[in-house]
């Protein structure tokens, strides 16, 4: 079955060219002229990959990612964005994202981050299914965290709960199939985002913040999720 994306761009000419691109490729492409319709959009059909261009009118692609994120949606998310500076890059990743590609970009890069985020959301699902099908329960611990793989969904006892992108989730996997280890960044990074990763250290570090908010009582003061500093991180176990 042909991997379905959605793509949101306001610019027709850079929109034509996505859709051709990735149609060429065999994939299915639905396209948006602005955030506003691609919410629309969403909930019509089942997608695979959702694209944002970042600088859009009424409703940008930082909101549109925002917003699926809040309604628990875990499909990836892949930004583009015309602005090469860390910081904007930063917001898309703590809204949610996965992964970014700055304009303008080549048609190689983006194919392999797109083929990257799909092939990790087969993956995922795949994993899932065969959890279930063992008969073993999808949810695990990561501190006092209760992860639950079927939802994305982070739980402890006095908070609301949280929902995890799935990068986080595969983030929080490694670390719980690995308690007391340090694992540096460069294994991280190509168990969670593939040995073809293109982006830097920086992306790693963003996301551990992120998963450090939804499970530690105190991400400042990190008790579960331990930096080692000049090698990578180390889970305690603790369940703090």
């Amino acid at each position: 079955m042909k991997a379905r994306i959605l793509i949101a761009e306001d610019d027709a000419n850079i929109r034509h060219g996505l859709v051709a691109t990735l149609e060429s490729e065999g994939y299915d492409v639905v396209a948006a002229a602005d955030g506003a319709q691609a919410l629309k959009l969403y909930p019509q059909q089942k997608y695979d990959l959702v694209i944002l261009d970042v600088m859009m009118p009424r409703i940008s692609g930082y909101e549109v990612c925002r917003e699926l994120r809040a309604a628990g949606v875990a499909t990836p998310v892949l930004l583009l964005t015309a602005k090469g500076e860390e910081v904007d890059k930063v917001v898309g990743l703590k809204l949610g994202a996965d992964d970014y590609v700055v304009k303008p970009f080549g048609v190689h890069e983006l194919l392999a981050r797109v083929e990257a985020l799909l092939r990790r959301g087969r993956l995922t699902a795949a994993g899932a299914a065969a959890l279930t099908t063992a008969g073993r329960s999808p949810v695990f611990r990561l501190g006092a965290a209760e992860i639950d793989r079927n939802t994305y969904t982070a739980r402890r006892a006095g908070y609301p709960d949280e929902t995890l992108t799935a990068r986080e989730l595969k983030l929080a996997e490694t670390f719980a199939a690995h308690p007391g280890e340090t694992l540096t960044r460069d294994a991280l990074l190509n168990a969670v985002w593939g040995v073809g990763y293109f982006g830097t250290t920086r992306t790693l570090d963003q996301h551990v913040a992120q998963l450090r908010k939804k499970i530690e009582p105190d991400p400042v003061e990190a008790r579960v999720l331990i930096t080692v500093h000049g090698v990578g991180y180390r889970y305690t176990g603790e369940a703090a």
